[in-house]
């Protein structure tokens, strides 16, 4: 299996298990999310209490809808920027980013990296912002939107800012 890490803050943010497109000339990465009902385990143990004299000792069992990605990376939503403030995190991000990378992943990074901030630009208002677990400000951003009406959210990624670590 491999996971993915935030090369800026070491944070899992993604793994095999959930497949990518290619966007932006290979900048961006775009994957589908899924809702799914997290701690709804329904037991059944053939026993039934009240025939035996018993009381229902059944467990108040919590149910909650999480989106799959979210929850398994433990991803946490940050407050929405404006084009100002992404503009901002994007040059730092630049800055941070591209002495981490070879010569070659910088070239190809330099080049497309206007191409994928104006693919991001006009979806700002739609999407959700997410950091991995340690909150670092240094991180990368991961968005995620719900694309032409879907009932599934889509997450984009920074290629060149995960790290590839085989498990």
């Amino acid at each position: 299996m491999l996971v993915y890490q935030d090369l800026l803050t070491g944070d899992e943010l993604l793994s095999d298990s959930f497949p990518y497109k290619e966007l932006a000339n290979g900048v961006l990465w775009e994957v589908e999310g899924k809702w799914v009902v997290k701690g709804a385990v329904d037991v059944d143990i053939g026993a039934n209490p009240s025939a035996e004299g018993g009381e229902d000792e059944s467990v108040d069992d919590q149910a909650v809808k999480v989106v799959d990605i979210v929850d398994t990376f433990r991803l946490q939503e940050q407050p929405a920027f404006d084009k100002k403030q992404f503009l901002v995190f994007i040059k730092r991000y630049i800055k941070l980013l591209t002495p981490k990378l070879n010569e070659e992943q910088q070239e190809v990074f330099k080049k497309n990296i206007e191409a994928a901030t104006k693919y991001l630009l006009p979806k700002l208002k739609d999407f959700q912002f997410f950091v991995g677990e340690s909150m670092h400000d240094d991180g990368g951003l991961v968005f995620a939107y719900y694309k032409d009406g879907a009932a599934d959210p889509t997450f984009i990624y920074f290629a060149h800012g995960l790290k590839e670590i085989k498990c």
